[in-house]
């Protein structure tokens, strides 16, 4: 058990990452909660977030790396190179986690044959994920993933040395470390680790498991996709071990047209599932991890560029991408070279392991503050049109670990949530006085261990 200096280690403000106002006498997060309020923090999360060890790490990107390509379209026969091989290697380490803690994880290949602009020929992209089932919901997931395939400035080049260092087995060594962290636990909802192929290609193995999860009826609620999570030397100059940025969409590229129209006039253009599972991470951040700044972008991806999120926002899923701060442009999609004194190629020498552990710590933390607290409310609604106050109603659930709600509020000028108010276990509350129009609103699910859901926007624009 963390000692109690080490709970110290975050100022308290950061730990108050929603703020209530003073007429309702919040109780500090790191003090003891008042008789029915569920505690402000589980303590676990600190030993979670102190757990990722640099070591492990480095030794799977040095192994990944070893592979000397593991490009798309590379060879699948051989043992020591090419895509096969790195993912024949992923697989038996799914399955040496899994053997040291009981079998617990449920190993699966998930393969598509597809082709296409980049794909010139009928090629199997395969997916090889890891589950680790809840004992309370286990069609209720999150899940973590990494892309295994590298390339070089050539997309189509099969053959040349494409370490892919730090993009991407810095997101894949995340993803089995925090399948070694997390084994140890057990959880009410599912986790899943994910190692993802083709997105070089066309994004193509994330449409193949959001495909592959529609048809075992999973209900994903989160999905963090780290691509690029070791580089802390930007193309910039700065030089940045402390700061990660998450990218989420606003409006949901799965919106339809009366949708749409509905938001239009209630809001919602900044509080997607998405979005709300952005800032659920960076006020997760700021309680349990030291010297870790969370920069929320509010954008679906880098300017004109896409990752391996998108398929499943596509599916209408919330799904963000992680990922380090200061891009460096010359260690990505490069052929090995040194030109006018600029050494130019995606090398071990380019990755900070103990940064890549740090930003594994933040998504263990995630999955596990997610997986313990209960669902994301469904079916929350609003109402409070030409009246002093603001009513918000959802489905009281069903679930053994929902202590109760607490519903949000802020501005609508504020970036994230303000100021909230724990309201018990009922599927309605009404906020006197507070008129709708000069608000934002929200509704998260409580354990009561202190885990919380992201929160919901009411409607069609929030849900999760």
């Amino acid at each position: 058990m963390p000692s109690q200096s080490r709970h110290r280690l975050k100022p308290l403000l950061l730990g108050a990452a929603f703020v209530a106002p003073l007429w309702l006498a919040a109780v500090p997060r790191a003090q003891a909660a008042a008789p029915g309020v569920p505690a402000g923090e589980d303590l676990r999360l600190y030993d979670i977030a102190e757990g990722a060890s640099a070591a492990r790490i480095r030794a799977d990107i040095e192994t990944l790396v070893g592979f000397g390509t593991r490009h798309t379209l590379s060879e699948t026969q051989s043992g020591s190179r090419g895509i096969g091989a790195a993912r024949r290697w992923v697989q038996a380490e799914f399955e040496r986690i899994s053997s040291q803690c009981g079998n617990c994880l449920e190993i699966v290949r998930v393969g598509e044959t597809v082709s296409g602009k980049r794909i010139p020929k009928p090629t199997e992209v395969v997916n090889v994920i890891a589950i680790q089932r809840g004992k309370q919901d286990p069609r209720r997931v999150v899940l973590m993933s990494g892309d295994l395939d590298s390339r070089v400035s050539d997309v189509l080049d099969a053959a040349s040395d494409a370490p892919g260092a730090n993009d991407n087995a810095s997101g894949v060594a995340g993803t089995l470390e925090a399948a070694r962290l997390l084994s140890q636990y057990q959880f009410d909802g599912t986790i899943v680790y994910a190692v993802l192929s083709g997105e070089e290609q066309g994004l193509y193995g994330g449409a193949t498991l959001a495909k592959y999860a529609r048809e075992h009826d999973w209900r994903i609620k989160a999905v963090l996709n780290n691509d690029m999570i070791g580089n802390i030397d930007g193309i910039n100059g700065v030089k940045d071990n402390h700061s990660v940025r998450v990218f989420s969409e606003g409006v949901r590229i799965a919106e339809t047209p009366a949708e749409a129209r509905e938001r239009y006039f209630s809001g919602g253009e900044n509080d997607s599932a998405s979005r709300n599972l952005a800032r659920k991470i960076k006020s997760l951040a700021d309680q349990y991890l030291s010297n870790l700044d969370v920069m929320l972008v509010y954008r679906l991806d880098r300017f004109g560029r896409g990752g391996h999120h998108l398929p499943f926002n596509k599916a209408g899923l919330a799904a963000v991408r992680i990922m380090e701060t200061n891009e460096n442009y010359n260690r990505q999609h490069q052929d090995i070279r040194v030109e006018n004194g600029i050494a130019y190629g995606d090398v071990l020498a380019g990755v900070d392991f103990d940064f890549n552990a740090k930003l594994t710590a933040l998504n263990a933390v995630s999955l596990a503050s997610m997986a313990w607290a209960p669902a994301p409310p469904e079916a929350v609604k609003i109402q409070g049109e030409v009246s002093a106050d603001t009513r918000l109603s959802w489905q009281l659930a069903d679930a053994g670990n929902l202590a109760g709600y607490r519903v949000y509020w802020r501005l609508t000028t504020e970036p994230e949530w303000s100021h909230s108010r724990y309201v018990g276990k009922v599927d309605n509350f009404t906020l006197k006085n507070l008129v709708i129009d000069n608000y934002l609103f929200g509704v998260a699910s409580v354990a009561a261990n202190g885990n919380e859901s992201p929160v919901v926007f009411p409607g069609a624009a929030g849900a999760f």
